[in-house]
């Protein structure tokens, strides 16, 4: 198909090379030979009237044009996909798809992993890749090479559709014999304590609850530093140390871990947890299946 003159299969072709900056790479991600790729690239140096990809070494750099093109193909390219996702049919039991999830290993376990679980029954030719969120992972949605994302609500951008799927608490926890936490924690034991805290990757945002302290003007001593939310309660047992912890994930933990849990001692908002997709899959009728699926799971599950 052509608009202007121009050959519209060739804008993947530039996508692709633009991300991949190698001929042989952006072949092998389009399926195609490395003359095929060439020769696409020829015809869009022609039509455009600049070199676009300048060969260095072994690596190709854009040119200022290229640059400025990016964007705009990519919008255009992602329109497409929701044209054709709309006028698709989708059928879980026969489709074969992956679904590339970012969500933290607190929603891995309360939601995703329920999700999993009868995946095997209901849609044995589904496949779900999951990672955590970060800052590339929400640049990831935007260029539509993630297709959900689950966070809490006040990290959702304001460019694409939400659906909520649950609310959580936020629970003190600590060692199952600890002292302070044999009634309700006190304030002054919250703050006086050596806590463990999650900070996941190097570039993400606080997490939820390290910023509603600093809100609320609590600070607390941070003697210990996880990754992950699951990794807290093997951080208390034995220590007089106390950590935060989704009230769901830590009831789940208790049942082999040796931890207990105590209310927080003041005010604390409850956690908005949110499933974002990018505006232009609204009408992918797999990924309304998976959304359903979720809200679904949610209900029974953590609801």
């Amino acid at each position: 198909m052509r608009f202007r003159g121009l050959d519209l299969n060739l804008l993947a072709t530039f996508a692709a090379l633009m991300e991949e900056r190698s001929v042989s790479r952006a072949a092998t991600r389009l399926n195609l030979s490395q003359p095929a790729v060439s020769a696409a690239l020829a015809r869009l140096r022609s039509y455009f009237g600049d070199e676009l990809l300048v060969l260095e070494g072994r690596r190709m750099f854009p040119t200022a044009l290229a640059e400025t093109l990016l964007e705009p193909v990519v919008a255009v390219l992602r329109s497409i996909d929701g044209i054709v996702d709309s006028s698709a049919t989708f059928d879980p039991a026969s489709a074969r798809r992956t679904f590339r999830i970012a969500a933290s290993d607190y929603v891995m376990m309360v939601l995703i992993r329920p999700l999993a679980e009868q995946l095997g029954g209901e849609a044995p030719g589904l496949r779900l890749s999951l990672e955590l969120p970060s800052e590339r992972a929400a640049l990831r949605l935007d260029e539509g090479k993630i297709d959900l994302m689950v966070i809490p609500e006040e990290f959702a951008s304001q460019r694409h559709p939400l659906d909520l799927a649950f609310e959580d608490s936020h629970v003190v926890v600590g060692a199952r014999d600890h002292p302070a936490l044999a009634g309700p924690i006190s304030r002054e034991d919250f703050c006086a304590l050596e806590h463990v805290a999650v900070m996941v990757g190097t570039d993400v945002p606080a997490a939820f609850a390290d910023r509603q302290l600093e809100q609320l003007g609590v600070s607390r001593r941070v003697g210990v530093t996880v990754p992950s939310f699951a990794a807290v309660p093997w951080m208390l047992a034995g220590t007089e140390r106390i950590g935060l912890m989704h009230a769901r994930l830590a009831t789940l933990m208790a049942a082999s871990l040796p931890i207990t849990t105590s209310p927080i001692p003041f005010d604390f908002p409850l956690m908005r947890e949110v499933l974002q997709y990018h505006r232009a899959r609204g009408g992918d009728p797999g990924l309304a299946w998976l959304r359903g699926q979720l809200l679904a799971v949610a209900r029974r599950e953590v609801g």
